[in-house]
């Protein structure tokens, strides 16, 4: 009696169980459907948000073109998306907060090199985060550096000024916003390819800081992007050298390194990323609709009025530029950390 009442218990239980397979893998039709460990298939769901995630202040440049994005994205993925910015320890917060956000698609983040780049490579900032803590999803802008003088400088072109640094070793002064910062890095290729030497002034308040005090007369030269003289408006000075592999529309007579003979390359990139771990599907969606967002003729006209030339990569060319980028600045980082002691 008691063998009989457990198997006609075991029969209800598989049968209990081949029912609850059956819901959960067939529809009306009759027709197999995705099981509901992959409700991914259904993002981004309506009355949603997107989190992106800015590691700097309101009001900078990365801050600037994730507020252009956000509007485009929201139509783009039909959810609201909120800018929120994490400032501080030169991004190291913003970076620290994105990665460790769940993989969901519904945090991304804004992303500027060198810092991203940078601090996992360096163990004295003891970052908790790495390479490997980001999905890259597509890079947009590439804000080449530049050497700017004072309009009545007596250097009139570039190679006048790399002569007298050479000649004058730590003579002349010039701009930085830090130590291990795009314009640091910048001014390390300028001395490796010249053989010239300055002496780098940190300010670490920012760009407009560091302006403050060229246009003061305190610095002689100003480094920075181009982003940084658009936004300064100001005609007090003259920019004499973009590190970019072409002229800038923003500042189409200033010429740039290269064609005055000297190899370098140097810019700020800013793109977006995931935290590692988004569901492949999700990822492909958030990369597709970026790239349709970044190059959106109205998107890429208004970055281009704030001196911010769209350089469109979609994920995987991200990627490769992102290593290209860590091999150029483990080049530099050794000295770069001797300097600073």
């Amino acid at each position: 009696m008691k063998s009989t009442k457990i198997a006609a218990l075991l029969s209800a239980g598989l049968l209990l169980a081949g029912l609850t397979a059956c819901s959960s893998s067939t529809d009306a039709s009759g027709g197999t459907s995705a099981p509901a460990a992959k409700a991914e298939s259904n993002w981004p769901q309506k009355g949603k948000t997107v989190d992106l995630i800015v590691a700097y202040a309101p009001g900078g440049s990365v801050d600037t073109a994730a507020r252009v994005v956000a509007p485009a994205l929201e139509k783009e993925l039909g959810v609201n998306v909120q800018v929120t910015n994490k400032p501080g320890a030169g991004g190291q917060i913003g970076y620290t907060a994105l990665a460790n956000s769940k993989p969901d698609g519904y945090t991304i983040g804004a992303v500027s090199a060198p810092s991203v780049v940078v601090t996992p490579l360096d163990p004295s900032r003891g970052a908790t985060f790495t390479r490997e803590s980001f999905l890259p999803l597509a890079r947009q802008v590439f804000d080449p550096q530049v050497i700017a003088v004072k309009s009545d400088s007596k250097f009139k072109d570039l190679k006048s000024l790399i002569d007298y640094a050479k000649a004058h070793p730590g003579e002349l002064s010039a701009t930085t916003t830090g130590i291990q910062t795009g314009e640091h890095f910048a001014m390390t290729a300028v001395e490796d390819v010249t053989g010239a030497k300055f002496n780098l002034v940190a300010f670490s308040e920012g760009a407009a800081s560091a302006m403050a005090a060229f246009l003061g007369g305190h610095v002689d030269i100003y480094v920075g992007n181009v982003s940084d003289i658009v936004d300064s408006g100001s005609d007090n000075l003259r920019v004499i050298g973009v590190m970019g592999e072409e002229r800038s529309p923003s500042l189409p007579d200033a010429h740039t390194f290269k064609e005055e003979g000297y190899d370098v390359d140097e810019g700020t990139a800013r793109g977006y990323v995931a935290p590692a771990g988004v569901p492949d599907d999700v990822a492909k969606k958030l990369e597709d609709a970026m790239g349709k967002v970044i190059q959106d003729p109205a998107v890429v006209d208004q970055l281009a009025k704030l001196g911010l030339p769209t350089a469109y990569l979609d994920s995987a060319d991200y990627a490769e530029y992102w290593t290209q980028q860590e091999t150029r600045y483990k080049k530099y980082l050794p000295q770069m950390m001797a300097d600073a002691k």
